[in-house]
């Protein structure tokens, strides 16, 4: 198995783990600022604690980078806070449509024709979404407004992909700006999530999972495959998690999308796997 098809399947399994994020931060009772904060806390602590790698090459470079996945972290959980989390992670996920345009003119990654089909079929998958209202719900109080800052956070979360991308071209893939990017995190929204009147033992074992696994053990996994695949198709393969999310949110809470969010889930679901299974290795291998 050569580097860019390992670096696939490395990215699979990371989209199933951020796939997670949806049902655990809804089944956390403290409020988004908390649980922005008190996650990244966590994952930055454990990173910075357990992989020495994380460690290495702190340099000006990371600092817009991290800045941006800070931005992307702490959007993506107000989002799911406030609307569905089919909702939020599908208009999080039009990243790639940003990534189409900006890869190759920033990183001289051109795009394929493949590629371009791929990102219609996206399009039309994402489009579902919008022929169904959210209604308000204990689980979606404010759904309108989650809706918009999902959708910011896609652009920021095509910023990230551009810089984690970026940087393992100038500087080597590491962990250093998933650290410094999960500390930005926790200091901005410190001031805001305290005091915390009450902690209970659940809040607390999310809280140490969203940290430790969902975004510690993912961006191991990523940082191992961004080096060799190109952002775009980085980005694609991500979609994965979209598709999952709701449906570990519906086995958790009962917190069923729309039978227009399930096609459209279904559609992208598809289209990510075929675009993987097809996608020519030979043809996107990276130095």
């Amino acid at each position: 198995m050569n580097q860019n098809t390992q670096g696939r399947y490395l990215l699979l399994a990371t989209a199933f783990l951020f796939s997670t994020g949806g049902a655990a931060i809804k089944a956390c009772q403290l409020n988004s600022w908390q649980v922005a904060g008190f996650r990244s806390g966590v994952a930055a602590l454990a990173l910075w604690l357990l992989l020495p790698e994380a460690r290495k090459s702190w340099t000006w470079r990371m600092v817009p980078v991290s800045f941006t996945y800070a931005a992307t972290l702490i959007l993506f959980v107000f989002a799911t806070k406030n609307t569905t989390s089919a909702n939020a992670i599908f208009l999080q996920a039009t990243g790639p449509l940003y990534l189409l345009f900006a890869a190759p003119i920033l990183l001289r990654e051109p795009a394929r024709g493949g590629d371009f089909l791929m990102a219609g079929w996206l399009v039309f998958g994402m489009s579902l979404f919008y022929f169904d209202s959210t209604k308000v719900s204990s689980l979606a109080p404010h759904p309108a407004f989650g809706n918009a800052l999902a959708a910011l956070s896609g652009l920021t979360w095509a910023g990230t992909l551009l810089g984690v991308r970026w940087l393992s071209k100038v500087q080597g893939g590491n962990l250093a700006p998933v650290v410094l990017g999960n500390a930005i995190t926790f200091l901005i929204t410190l001031p805001m999530a305290l005091p915390v009147d009450r902690l209970s033992m659940s809040d607390t074992l999310v809280i140490l999972y969203l940290g430790i696994i969902q975004i510690g053990l993912s961006y191991v996994l990523m940082s191992r495959a961004v080096r060799h695949v190109e952002a775009l198709a980085a980005s694609l393969i991500l979609l994965v998690e979209p598709a999952l999310n709701p449906v570990w949110t519906w086995v958790a809470h009962h917190e069923s999308p729309s039978p227009q969010a399930m096609a459209g889930g279904a559609i992208i679901l598809l289209g990510v796997l075929v675009h993987t299974a097809w996608q020519a290795p030979e043809t996107s291998k990276i130095p």
